[in-house]
């Protein structure tokens, strides 16, 4: 299918209080890509902090922000984005030989925090047969969104994607963990990406997954909230424990917090 160029046009805000001085780590910026051209975006933080520090990101794919601060602080995300992307079609792709795999990559063949993906290797081997590994992602992520109901609100801290598999139920990053876990089993590398997206509701950071297929990286939304083809990758990582929006060490309330995505025009 071939690419549709769209605009995103993104604000995020986020209102904290910190209450005693602490460091935080922000991963708000969306990822400059071929398929996702930055037109516009600025990053602002007011507030008693000091002054922010950039480093890139996990698999040299954009920019996280450290500051340090205390009090309120009122952090802004603006951008506008033009993509350049298919729909996702992985029918009948496969993987490359793990031999070949970039040395980067072989981390996202194994079990992490919250994909313990070795504990679904049978599920996985007994459940899903399709003649490609595109084919059983596409049979796992239609698994999950026919089995587990998506539930606003509902995430325990420290749910792992074997609590989901039980549960029944999660939101966004639940949904993630869990087809990392499936793919991760059947031998498919798999990474975590959190996302802007259109639609979500409520209006919110997204996580989706991504799937490692004859030499690329290929989006996935088990939840369906999401078109792939309109998503903004904002980081990747091996689970919710790398792609945090906001990582606070410390302790911190929250004022208030918006996202806002929205589709500015749409060219064919």
């Amino acid at each position: 299918m071939a690419p549709r160029m769209t605009t995103v046009e993104i604000s995020a805000n986020l209102h904290y209080n910190l209450p005693n001085p602490a460091d935080v780590l922000l991963a708000v910026e969306a990822i400059p890509m071929d398929d996702q051209r930055l037109i516009t975006d600025l990053l602002k933080v007011k507030g008693d902090c000091s002054p922010l520090k950039t480093i890139e990101g996990m698999d040299g794919l954009g920019r996280r922000t450290w500051l340090h601060a205390q009090g309120r602080i009122d952090i802004s995300y603006t951008a506008t984005i033009a993509i350049d992307r298919a729909a996702t079609d992985i029918q009948g792709r496969d993987t490359v030989p793990h031999l070949d795999l970039p040395p980067a990559y072989i981390e996202y063949l194994m079990p992490s925090r919250y994909c313990p993906s070795d504990r679904h290797e049978n599920f996985v081997v007994t459940r899903f047969d399709g003649a490609t590994k595109g084919d059983q992602i596409l049979q796992m992520a239609e698994w999950i969104y026919q089995n587990i109901a998506y539930a606003p609100g509902f995430s325990p801290i420290g749910a792992t994607a074997t609590d989901t598999f039980i549960s029944r139920r999660g939101v966004c990053r639940d949904f993630a963990h869990l087809l990392i876990a499936f793919a991760r089993a059947a031998d498919v590398p798999a990474r975590m990406v959190s996302a802007y997206g259109l639609g979500i509701d409520p209006p919110d950071f997204h996580a989706v997954v991504e799937v490692y297929l004859e030499g690329h990286w290929y989006l996935v939304d088990p939840t369906r909230l999401a078109p792939e083809e309109h998503l903004v990758r904002i980081a990747v990582g091996r689970d919710a424990t790398d792609i945090s929006f906001m990582t606070i060490f410390g302790t911190a309330n929250m004022i208030s917090q918006s996202v806002n995505v929205h589709l500015a025009d749409l060219q064919t």
